[in-house]
């Protein structure tokens, strides 16, 4: 997830007007490590650094993950959000408020990306709903997603958990494409936080299928 180093360059963030807009500017909290070129080691950021257009290196692989990415982020945040009102579990609540507060702050960076190279960032997620797992990276169809409002306690959180597991399956082998594929070093961070964070979460809630 972003929760590690990417995400804690957020708060420095900006939006200053001019044709290229820095995404993120290392700070003075936790270290941002800005990933090399495949089979390179990564550095650490000087703080005051602006990391944007200018480390840009962007590569069609890099736009694909991003337009991807932020639908399926998208429909793991609706997914999330019904546990609230559907189950009383508390660890079930307690996974779903860590998805939401680790993917909510990607979908912004990879919405301020796109809108910088002044590509289209998608809309909803709809458009994904298909055939179970037919797009290839688990997202779940307009039946599936039915299903799980409509589902309440313990069904709700068996369902939730299928879902979800699969769901994160396919973020992580979204992210394997990205890391092979991608030259841009945002995007780059990004699949591997994406990769290692949702690998966690999948073992968490295969633990609790059980």
């Amino acid at each position: 997830m972003l929760g590690s180093g990417l995400s804690c360059a957020l708060a420095g963030c900006t939006s200053e007007e001019s044709g290229n807009p820095p995404l993120l500017v290392a700070g003075s909290g936790a270290p941002v490590i800005v990933p090399g070129a495949p089979g390179d080691a990564g550095r650490t950021a000087r703080p005051g650094e602006r990391l944007g257009r200018s480390e840009s290196k962007a590569s069609a692989a890099d736009v694909l993950f991003a337009q991807r990415m932020i639908p399926h982020h998208r429909q793991a945040l609706e997914m999330a959000g019904l546990a609230a009102s559907r189950t009383s579990n508390g660890a079930v609540r307690r996974i779903c408020e860590r998805i939401a507060v680790g993917q909510r702050p990607e979908i912004g960076v990879m919405t301020r990306w796109l809108t910088a190279l002044g590509r289209e960032v998608p809309a909803g997620h709809s458009a994904h709903e298909t055939s179970p797992g037919q797009d290839g990276y688990g997202m779940a169809n307009l039946e599936e997603m039915n299903r799980l409002r409509s589902s309440r306690d313990a069904a709700f959180d068996a369902l939730l958990l299928r879902l979800m597991i699969r769901h994160h399956e396919g973020a992580v082998r979204m992210a394997g494409e990205e890391l092979s594929d991608g030259t841009d070093q945002i995007l780059r961070k990004m699949a591997q936080d994406v990769a290692s964070g949702q690998r966690v979460e999948i073992y968490r809630m295969r633990d609790l299928m059980k």
